[in-house]
């Protein structure tokens, strides 16, 4: 999928979203295990070191300069093991940020208590061969997918900061010398 296609998509996903339950927790800035939308990439970086000593290892877009697109993994034994993390971040801000690992299902419920936990229930999706469970606040998104694939569960923990995409979008339809 490219780029363009992939933020095309998030920004259609956070319009047709819908709100989650209410909850008595602080919950304007989205985030799991101390990775949240609109952070700063040294921000993450630091997360990434803590979490596992890696390293965010971060690429300038060749169509578009001001975005970068950025990789690690983050070992956490108490969601499984080791996930991995894409970034993409415009003038060093991630707008996307995605934590994926193979799962069992009850390192699955830890990730699902977690959330909840925090944000409150919601009901699961299904879009297809995928469930998904969305929470929604003030334009940002959080949204954790699961699926089987070759007998193999697999989830995703999605972060979305609809400012900063809206942000680029912006930058990116300016004319020219304007």
């Amino acid at each position: 999928m490219t780029r363009v296609a992939c933020f095309a998509l998030v920004l259609s996903l956070l319009a047709s979203s819908r709100p989650a339950a209410a909850s008595t927790v602080d919950t304007t800035a989205l985030e799991f295990r101390g990775f949240r939308a609109g952070a700063t990439l040294d921000e993450l970086d630091r997360v990434v070191r803590s979490a596992s000593g890696g390293r965010l290892g971060c690429k300038r877009a060749k169509a578009d300069t001001h975005v970068m697109e950025c990789r690690g993994t983050v070992n956490d034994p108490e969601l499984g093991g080791t996930l991995k993390l894409w970034v993409s971040a415009m003038d060093s801000v991630a707008g996307v940020i995605t934590l994926s690992s193979d799962v069992t299902a009850e390192q699955l419920d830890r990730w699902r208590q977690a959330i909840e936990q925090r944000y409150g229930t919601v009901d699961a999706q299904v879009q297809g061969t995928q469930r998904m469970m969305q929470w929604v606040r003030r334009g940002r998104m959080l949204r954790l997918t699961w699926r089987i694939e070759n007998g193999q569960k697999t989830a995703s923990v999605s972060l979305v900061d609809g400012p900063v995409l809206d942000t680029w979008g912006q930058h990116r339809a300016k004319p020219p010398g304007s």
